[in-house]
């Protein structure tokens, strides 16, 4: 039982730095295309979105149309903090609270993948208004 227990240990020890990584990645991702958001760049937004993302809107401006109008506060908004990063099942999840430009908090709650190429998309972003049931 206790060679379990160190050997439990030692996996949580060298599993931690790669989590740390997946985090760092992920922000980076969602950082980015947050600052391309607010330079109304399209095109630079449209490219941190998984090819899921990208078939469902087959060009920049209508990707950030749709942005515009579905994800108001991830599109503009006050402040922008990560909070929470999961992996499991190849996933990188990434909670961030958000205060939108009005000054209503809201939770984000992104999900990436790794592609092909190495690089990381977000397919996906949920967001819950604080306060608000689900």
């Amino acid at each position: 039982m206790r060679r379990f227990a160190l050997l439990f240990a030692f996996l949580v020890l060298c599993a931690s730095p790669a989590v740390a990584d997946d985090a760092a990645t992920a922000q980076s991702v969602i950082r980015s295309q947050a600052e391309a958001f607010a330079r109304d760049d399209a095109a630079a937004a449209y490219s941190y979105a998984a090819p899921e993302i990208r078939r469902r809107f087959l060009q920049a401006d209508i990707f950030l149309r749709m942005v515009q109008n579905s994800y108001a506060p991830v599109y503009r908004h006050r402040s922008f903090e990560f909070g929470e990063t999961r992996t499991a099942d190849g996933k990188i999840t990434q909670q961030v609270h958000i205060v939108d430009s009005d000054g209503v908090p809201w939770d984000a709650l992104y999900t990436l993948e790794q592609q092909a190429d190495g690089s990381l998309k977000i397919v996906g972003c949920t967001l819950i208004k604080i306060g608000q049931e689900v």
